[in-house]
């Protein structure tokens, strides 16, 4: 049963070095590992021309679609670039489910305008990264469907909230 588990394919996150993502999956398939680098374009523009440029969604990291077969990460792990996989503290790669692979490419496919959307969870604690509020902290909270950065002064127990945007805020 254990052997079965073990030869089953699973995707799994690769974090890489920096800028390497591209050269990273290119040894990938030259090794015959199946992988996937989401990546999106962008006009990126110099003071004498504009130019499309195609950059990785998730800056530091592509996925992997191999086995949990110690020989297998290893063939993984060694390639240039490569930094580790992404997993538990026990030194164990984590599977992602098929689902949220199968879903990204679609959204990858479709040509849609993808912006990368900062991971937030209700009560954290963030800083607004952009606009006239950029640097100021406060904790994340949703009201009635929108984004709220709640700002708290302990000393007179009471707080203000601001509606934001949350793809300009990052975790403090």
């Amino acid at each position: 049963m254990e052997q079965t588990a073990n030869t089953e394919l699973h995707w799994y996150a690769i974090h890489t070095r920096s800028r390497h993502e591209f050269q990273v999956y290119d040894r990938l398939q030259m090794k015959g590992i199946d992988a996937f680098l989401p990546a999106v374009e962008r006009l990126s523009k110099w003071k004498d021309r504009k130019k499309a440029v195609t950059f990785p969604l998730f800056p530091g990291y592509l996925f992997v679609h191999t086995t949990q077969r110690s020989q297998d990460i290893l063939n993984v792990v060694r390639i240039k670039g490569v930094v580790r996989l992404l997993g538990s503290g026990r030194g164990e790669p984590e599977s992602i489910p098929d689902e949220q692979i199968m879903s990204l490419k679609k959204l990858i496919e479709s040509k849609e305008t993808l912006d990368p959307y900062p991971y937030l969870q209700e009560g954290q604690k963030v800083r607004i990264k952009y606009g006239s509020l950029n640097g100021v902290e406060g904790i994340l909270v949703e009201k009635l469907g929108q984004h709220m950065l709640v700002l708290s002064v302990d000393i007179l127990r009471q707080g203000v909230a601001v509606k934001i945007e949350a793809a300009n805020v990052e975790r403090v």
